[in-house]
């Protein structure tokens, strides 16, 4: 009879615990229920600031948003008091190399067919350093050694134990996951040469052969009446094929104004899509940036120094480009800049003469633009994904920390969790590999 009984109480308390796991999300997923966070100062960024604001979050989504006594809340939602706090969209990261990610090797100048998706670590630390800095959405790029080195990986920082976890596209071998990196000035120029360019003209000569041949071979896919006369499957060649169709956007890391120009004419020969990175002397061609209707993903530096071409990166970049009517995002490069302190990238861009406004976009919905993502991410507004930062204060303010960061309505960062705020000051293994990516 005791057996008995005893084998009831562990049926029992297998089957409520088998119950109690199969309740509980996993990795990745949603929280079903709904959650009503009170009190904040809500920034949406599409629109006006909301004191005293209602955040009302279910199945990973915004459900609503505005001030106290005009939202209409669940019944059943879970409260979260999030009283005298700033509630910011998730921060969008248009160039990093977290995850401890590489690119293409020196066998060749271009890799179009080499995917950083297949090298990123998403166990690896640097991706908690991003969630403490509040970054939620990222582009994960191969480095800039090469004329083009590879295609990128858009990421959402869940919680995941494997990179399919954090993917935005469904599926990694058939869908578009990311855009194209590609690189002119000093960094994919190398001695001895062969493979790669020797000189600025001749990286621009490399880069228009590729695009050259990819358009030879789109025209033979299009024009073969039977699938037997079109040409055979050419991996290098369908990746470009994607981006001469605008399904990929090239990533373009430029720096000096002549190099700006070179990007800008290669992108009116061939008509992808372009954004382009780091822009040290776009200030020297903003018109011309604004005239091509191009976006440039910027980097703020304070401690600028070791590259030539960047002699002349100025504070005002943001504030020039924004002016001329460049869409203007800032980036950081991780650990060019390190991913906690993104934040202070819109600040300095703020004291140099940039807007508010623009400042605060620059590190959201116009990084989201620039991936090809502003429907799910950049903003808070009903029927976006529920990515969110809870912030101490101002987010320009220096004195202000992240406290919470929110993935499609889960917590991946809390502060005030000590195994999460070591991420934030610093800590073993914290920086353990940041560097692996840098010019490969």
């Amino acid at each position: 009879m005791r057996i008995r009984s005893s084998t009831r109480v562990l049926s029992l308390t297998a089957l409520l615990l088998a119950a109690l796991l199969s309740a509980a999300p996993l990795p990745g997923q949603a929280q079903a229920q709904p959650q009503v966070f009170r009190g904040a100062t809500l920034l949406p960024i599409s629109d006006d600031p909301i004191p005293n604001g209602v955040l009302v979050v279910e199945n990973g989504t915004i459900q609503d948003l505005g001030p106290a006594g005009a939202v209409d809340v669940p019944s059943d939602a879970v409260e979260v008091d999030v009283s005298g706090r700033v509630i910011l969209p998730g921060l969008v990261d248009t160039h990093s190399h977290i995850g401890a990610v590489d690119g293409g090797d020196r066998s060749a100048a271009l890799h179009p067919v080499v995917r950083s998706l297949d090298a990123i670590n998403v166990q690896h630390p640097s991706l908690m350093r991003a969630r403490a800095g509040g970054i939620t959405t990222v582009n994960v790029l191969p480095g800039s050694g090469h004329v083009m080195s590879g295609q990128t990986t858009h990421l959402k920082l869940r919680d995941g134990a494997t990179v399919e976890d954090l993917l935005l596209c469904d599926d990694p071998l058939a869908d578009v996951c990311g855009g194209m990196k590609m690189a002119n000035g000093t960094n994919p120029q190398h001695e001895p040469s062969p493979p790669f360019p020797g000189t600025r003209a001749r990286s621009a000569a490399m880069a228009r052969e590729l695009f050259m041949s990819a358009r030879a071979y789109r025209q033979k896919q299009q024009s073969a009446e039977d699938p037997d006369d079109a040409p055979d499957t050419d991996l290098r060649m369908e990746a470009l094929v994607e981006v001469l169709d605008g399904e990929r956007i090239v990533h373009f890391h430029t720096h000096r104004h002549d190099d700006v120009l070179t990007a800008l004419r290669l992108r009116e020969e061939f008509g992808f899509r372009l954004v382009l990175h780091h822009v040290s002397e776009g200030w020297k061609v903003a018109d011309e940036i604004a005239e091509a209707g191009v976006p440039a993903s910027i980097i703020f530096i304070d401690s600028p120094g070791g590259k030539h071409e960047a002699v002349d990166l100025a504070y005002r970049t943001g504030a020039v480009l924004d002016e001329a009517g460049v869409d203007v995002a800032y980036h950081t490069d991780d650990l060019i800049t390190d991913s906690r302190l993104f934040l202070r990238s819109p600040a300095f861009g703020v004291r140099a003469g940039m807007s508010r406004a623009a400042a605060l976009e620059s590190v959201t919905l116009a990084g989201a633009r620039m991936l090809g993502l502003e429907d799910r991410v950049g903003s808070l507004a009903p029927g976006k994904d529920a990515d969110f930062v809870v912030l101490s204060g101002d987010p320009l303010s220096v004195y202000t920390k992240v406290q919470q960061t929110w993935v499609e309505g889960r917590k991946v960062y809390d502060r005030s969790d000590p195994e999460d705020r070591r991420y934030a000051t610093g800590g073993f293994r914290v920086y353990d590999g940041a560097n692996a990516h840098v010019h490969r």
